[in-house]
């Protein structure tokens, strides 16, 4: 039986609660634990953010909004591997010895280093990304056989799904080639996976248009330019002109020097939408495309016949270098 959680007994989450109240706040918490403490307590960043700014709530009723929130996914177990891992000690991976687990092999390792991102295959079985394929759909009350049902308003002009605790996306965070792969990108075991969103990209049509994102990064262009990880998870087989992830391979290599190309006066996003020729990158169902966050990407518009329906995910150690200087 697994114990029920009635406390949390994180310090580090009454600074963060306080520091979301006091604007200017000089104690706030290193971006990497702040990363690791929302992804160890099963939270998306956006949902807790909103809640404490719009709710204003006291530091109790922010744990029980947690602890609600969070349901069975938080056990005695996993808040003793947060705080410990807190404390600055060394925990093992979530989903247990990796030891034996296939992961990326030498070729992908190889491509990685190149190219800049890998495709994990199989990071998933079929049956568990149909799953999750499964509940986007019924979540926005589509049908995967259903091409009228595809446009309907639950969407929006977006490719963005905001479910983020169902079951099946559940399951999927803690598939063990998943933590094998990162582990052996990041060198290290003790990783914590983002609680986020799912995504469907529908084909254009005239009432439909792609909305983007187009190509773009999520991380600070700053130096010094550190490693962190981003991934989308196929949750059924995409083709090139499907709606795919699409990047620009290896830029992560030539960055400083193009950064030094820019026009005075012109951001690199905007530089970059404007010079930048992205890959769109297929794979099968269950496939995990990982990529380097500083590679120039996004999505691209759906040409196919079929919704692009994927799940977004990122993997990263408790503590990790990075660059506090916003430049873009």
């Amino acid at each position: 039986m697994v114990e029920a959680v009635t406390g949390l007994g994180i310090e580090q989450l009454h600074t963060y609660w306080a520091c979301q109240r006091t604007p200017g706040c000089v104690a706030r918490l290193p971006q990497d634990v702040e990363k690791t403490l929302l992804a160890g307590l099963r939270l998306n960043v956006l949902e807790t953010l909103r809640y404490l700014h719009h709710e204003q709530p006291s530091f109790e009723q922010f744990e029980t909004w947690i602890i609600e929130r969070s349901g069975s996914g938080l056990t005695e177990a996993s808040l003793d591997r947060l705080r410990r891992a807190l404390a600055g000690e060394m925990v093992g991976s979530e989903v247990g010895n990796l030891d034996h687990v296939e992961g990326l092999s030498a070729e992908d390792l190889a491509h990685w280093d190149e190219h800049g991102y890998v495709i994990l295959r199989n990071a998933v079985s079929a049956e568990a990304a149909i799953a999750a394929e499964s509940a986007i759909y019924e979540f926005l009350g589509m049908s995967r056989d259903d091409p009228e049902s595809w446009y309907r308003e639950s969407l929006g002009h977006s490719i963005w799904v905001p479910l983020l605790r169902h079951p099946a996306l559940v399951a999927n965070r803690f598939a063990p080639r998943i933590h094998k792969a990162h582990a052996q990108l990041w060198g290290r075991e003790d990783l914590w996976v983002t609680i986020d969103q799912g995504g469907l990209n529908p084909p254009e049509c005239d009432k439909w248009h792609f909305p983007g994102p187009h190509v773009h990064w999520d991380a600070t262009l700053a130096e010094p330019h550190c490693l962190e990880l981003q991934g989308i998870l196929y949750l059924a087989d995409v083709a090139e002109d499907q709606g795919a992830f699409s990047c620009v391979p290896g830029f992560h290599r030539t960055l400083p020097q193009w950064l030094k190309r820019v026009p005075e006066g012109t951001t690199a996003q905007d530089h970059a939408r404007s010079t930048l020729t992205m890959t769109p990158i297929a794979a099968k169902r269950g496939d995990m495309i990982i990529w380097h966050h500083l590679l120039p990407h996004g999505s691209s518009p759906n040409r196919a016949q079929r919704p692009r329906v994927a799940q977004y995910m990122s993997l990263r150690p408790t503590r990790y270098a990075y660059t506090e200087e916003w430049k873009n």
